[in-house]
C-alpha cells in the first residue's frame, strides 16, 4: 500500500493521468461512503497538481522540478509529527552509515577550530594512528585544496571515500616549524559506539553512545574484556550508561537488553492495526552472569535508550539512578524509495515497555534521582524539555511530562549520578526497592541480528 500511494502522489505532480488510472478500478469495490472520501482526497491532489503547474510556470525565477517535489513531500511528513521526514539520497546515504556504526575513511576524530580541522584524537588502529597523527594537529589542507572556507561536514565527507583510495593531508603541528604532508590509504573504519573502563577497581564501567550495527557486539566484547581484567570474584557489578544517548536502531536496543535478560518481553511494538503488534522477548542466558547493574539515565536518553532502560526496570534486573528520560516512545521505519530517489522515515508504530507502559511524552522515571551541580554560568543550557515540547508531537496517554536535566559533569569525580552507582554496587548505599541480584546462568548461545532498516 505504501509504495501504491508513493506512485499516485507522485503521478499527480507530474500529470493527472495515471492518477485516474490508479483509482478507477478501486471505486468499484467501495462503498458510497468510501468513494466520496476517495473522490474528496484525489480533488485534494488535484489541486496540489494545480499548484505545482502554477509555480513552474509563473514563479518569478525558474524552479528546478525535483525539488519543487522533494519539498512537498517533505512538508506532508513533518506536518505528521517531529519524528517522520523526507531524505533525499545524500542524506539517506548518511543515515545508513551512521546505522551500520562502519564506512571507508581515515579514523579520526575532527572538530572545527578557527575554520580549520582539528584532530580531538586519532582512533586506534586506524589509517590516521598509524600514520602517526597526533590530538591537536590543524589539517589545512585536503588533496592540495584548502580547509578554509569548508564546513566541518564537507570535510569530513571529503575525508571518507572508498577503502584503498588514498587522501594527502596537510598538517600543522605546535611544535613544529613546517606543516607536515601525510598520504594515507582509507580503510574500513568502525564508529565505538560501545567505550567501557575499570571504575574503582571492582566495578566494570561501560558507557553505549548510539545504538548502530556495531553495537551489541561491543557490548559483548566489552563484558568479557572487563570481567577477565577485574576477574569474575571481585566484579562487584556494571554501571551501563545511557546518558545523552539519542538512540538508534531498535534491533540492537532489543539485543543489549537481551544480553541482561534470561527471559521475559523486551518491548512491544503496536501500529495502527491490531495485526501489526510484535512482541520481542529475551532469550536464555545472562551476560552479566547475574550481577547487580546500575543504568544511568538523563534527560538526553531517548528512543532506543529508553527501551533498553524500560526493560531491564520492568524485570527488576536494573535499578535506574539519574534524571527522568527524555520520552520519545516511537517508531519510525526507513522505507527505501527506489534507486536515488531517498527514503521516507515514517512513524509506523508505538513501542511499550514490558509492563504494558508507553513512556510517550513521559519518559522513564528513575529508581533513584540525582541532579548534578550544574556550574552557573551554564544552568541555562542544561535541561531538556523533552518529547512533550516538540510541535506535533504524539500525545501520551494520561498526562504530559517535559523538562529533565542532561547535564554530565566532564570529570568523573564530579559526577554525582556515577558516585551514587558505585556506592550502590559497594553497599555504601541500600535502595529498598533495588533488584536483588539475579540467578547466574551460563553464557548466551547466540544473539539475534538486525532483521531490517528499523530505526527507533
Amino acid at each position: 500500500m505504501m509504495r501504491k500511494t508513493s506512485v499516485i502522489l507522485l503521478s499527480v505532480a507530474t500529470g493527472a493521468a495515471l492518477t485516474l488510472f490508479v483509482t478507477q478500478p478501486r471505486s468499484i469495490l467501495m462503498g458510497s461512503s468510501a468513494r466520496a472520501a476517495t473522490s474528496d482526497t484525489y480533488r485534494q491532489l488535484n489541486l496540489f497538481g494545480d499548484v505545482f503547474e502554477r509555480v513552474r510556470s509563473d514563479y518569478v525565477e525558474k524552479p528546478d522540478d525535483s525539488k519543487l517535489v522533494e519539498s512537498a513531500i517533505s512538508g506532508m511528513l513533518t506536518g505528521l509529527d517531529p519524528h517522520s521526514s523526507y531524505m533525499d539520497a545524500k542524506s539517506f546515504r548518511d543515515m545508513q552509515v551512521q546505522t551500520r556504526g562502519e564506512f571507508g575513511g581515515l579514523g579520526i576524530e575532527v572538530t572545527m577550530e578557527d575554520g580549520l580541522i582539528k584532530v580531538v584524537s586519532p582512533i586506534d588502529d586506524t589509517p590516521a594512528s598509524k600514520a602517526g597523527i597526533m590530538a591537536n594537529d590543524i589539517i589545512t589542507n585536503l588533496d592540495d585544496e584548502a580547509v578554509q572556507g569548508l564546513t566541518l561536514n564537507q570535510a569530513v565527507e571529503k575525508m571518507r571515500g572508498p577503502v584503498n583510495t588514498k587522501i594527502r593531508l596537510k598538517i600543522v603541528r605546535k611544535g613544529q616549524d613546517n606543516p607536515i604532508d601525510v598520504t594515507l590509504v582509507r580503510d574500513n573504519i568502525r564508529v565505538r559506539s560501545v567505550r567501557a573502563r575499570v571504575e574503582g577497581d571492582d566495578i566494570g564501567y561501560i558507557r553505549i553512545t548510539t545504538f548502530n550495527e556495531q553495537t551489541t557486539e561491543g557490548l559483548k566484547r566489552e563484558l568479557a574484556a572487563l570481567t577477565t581484567q577485574i576477574g569474575s570474584d571481585k566484579l562487584k557489578g556494571w554501571i551501563l550508561d545511557l546518558r545523552n544517548n539519542p538512540g538508534g536502531l531498535l534491533e540492537e536496543a532489543v539485543t543489549v537488553s537481551d544480553a541482561f535478560l534470561d527471559r521475559g518481553e523486551i518491548v512491544s511494538t503496536r501500529g495502527r492495526n491490531a495485526e501489526e503488534t510484535q512482541r520481542r522477548a529475551a532469550h536464555s542466558g545472562d551476560l552479566a552472569k547475574g550481577k547487580q547493574i546500575i543504568v544511568l539515565i538523563n534527560g538526553g536518553s531517548a528512543s532506543a535508550s529508553e527501551i533498553v532502560a524500560g526493560a531491564l526496570q520492568d524485570h527488576k534486573r536494573a535499578t535506574l539512578v539519574g534524571t527522568r528520560s527524555f520520552g520519545k516512545g516511537s517508531v519510525q521505519t526507513i522505507i527505501p524509495l527506489g534507486s536515488g530517489n531517498g527514503a521516507l522515515r515514517l512513524t509506523t508504530a508505538r513501542y511499550f515497555t514490558p509492563s504494558g507502559k508507553s513512556i510517550q511524552a513521559k519518559g522513564i522515571t528513575p529508581d533513584i534521582e540525582v541532579l548534578q551541580d550544574v556550574p552557573d554560568e551554564i544552568k541555562s543550557r542544561t535541561d531538556t524539555k523533552g518529547e512533550a515540547s516538540l510541535r506535533g508531537h504524539l500525545k501520551a496517554e494520561g498526562d504530559e511530562k517535559t523538562g529533565s536535566q542532561s547535564y554530565v559533569p566532564p570529570e568523573a569525580k564530579d559526577d554525582k549520578a556515577l558516585k551514587m552507582a558505585a556506592d550502590l554496587l559497594h553497599g555504601v548505599k541500600v535502595n529498598a526497592t533495588a533488584p536483588a541480584a539475579a540467578p547466574a546462568t551460563g553464557d548466551k548461545a547466540a544473539i539475534d541480528k538486525p532483521a531490517g532498516k528499523v530505526e527507533n
